[in-house]
């Protein structure tokens, strides 16, 4: 992104505080007027900082496209799986009502709840790796739970998932 147009605006009333907004593509920085040009310097580059972190892409690229969630699928079969999970479609769906997520092993399909699109890159690949194992196993009886815990955050990542249900009061489950 290119640098934007930087308009520094001093304010006799304003004692302590810095801010800066975005102005179509001039970035408004206002300061107190009694801040030196150093200061003033270094302010602009703060906000101009902090600006551009605050508009970078929120979430990482497995979580923009059905393509990239495929992808990590694949990943993470390699890993847990030895590359045996082997999904026809992985795919962001809308929010679901019960589920985070789904899959039906006949067809190889997993549905992944665009709830958990902000969640924790490892949540996520919880959830993915949790849908993966139904390919092997359908139930959700021990063997299935054995193939699932080579995760290694499993317990952490159903903790987070149960606490960000009854936060929102969604009620949702695993499965």
């Amino acid at each position: 992104m290119a640098e934007p147009r930087v308009e520094v605006r001093r304010s006799k009333r304003r004692t302590r505080t810095v801010t800066a907004y975005r102005d179509g593509d001039t970035l408004i920085v206002q300061i107190p007027a009694r801040l030196s040009k150093k200061e003033e310097a270094h302010w602009v580059a703060e906000m101009q900082r902090r600006l551009l972190r605050s508009e970078a892409p929120a979430r990482p690229p497995a979580r923009s496209s059905d393509a990239t969630l495929l992808a990590r699928c694949q990943e993470l079969s390699a890993k847990y799986f030895g590359g045996q999970c082997d999904p026809a479609s992985v795919r962001w769906v809308p929010p679901m009502r019960t589920r985070w997520a789904s899959c039906t092993p006949i067809d190889r399909t997993i549905r992944i709840s665009e709830r958990l699109r902000r969640v924790p890159a490892w949540v996520l690949d919880y959830v993915l790796v949790h849908e993966l194992a139904h390919l092997l196993e359908p139930g959700h009886g021990p063997q299935f739970w054995a193939l699932v815990r080579q995760y290694p955050r499993t317990d952490r990542a159903v903790g987070y998932l149960e606490g960000l249900s009854a936060a929102a009061g969604w009620g949702l489950t695993e499965d």
